[in-house]
């Protein structure tokens, strides 16, 4: 059975928090046998095409707020899928780095996000 993963009270306010659960229960049946870092980024883009599409056409939001929430999203994949993407061999190497591979992996997001804004606005 697959358990709900948390999400902050922020998500709430909006109808995105039960297509983040949604996408996030998709990618954890996906990933049962296990994930490369491709698919990992891969399931990233598709997230973040997600939440920017729809934080887009959400009014009473300001931009940043609604770039954090797209970001808390990639965070919450990142906490639940990116240990699949690692090795048994690497454990002992991926509990030093993983930190500092979280944070690497939510700035590119951000920065993701700038680039998919003029893709999201273009679709009719």
């Amino acid at each position: 059975m697959i358990t709900e993963a948390p999400v902050s009270a922020a998500l709430k306010f909006t109808d995105l928090e039960s297509q983040v659960r949604a996408f996030l229960a998709t990618a954890r049946v996906a990933s049962i046998g296990g994930l490369t870092w491709a698919e990992f980024g891969e399931l990233s883009l598709a997230l973040l095409k997600l939440t920017t599409f729809t934080l887009d056409s959400i009014s009473g939001l300001t931009g940043q707020e609604k770039k954090d929430l797209a970001i808390e999203a990639v965070a919450a994949l990142f906490d639940q899928l990116a240990d699949k993407a690692v090795p048994l061999a690497a454990w002992p190497i991926w509990i030093l780095v993983k930190p500092a591979i979280r944070s690497l992996v939510l700035a590119m997001a951000a920065g993701s996000i700038e680039q998919l804004l003029p893709l999201v606005r273009a679709v009719p």
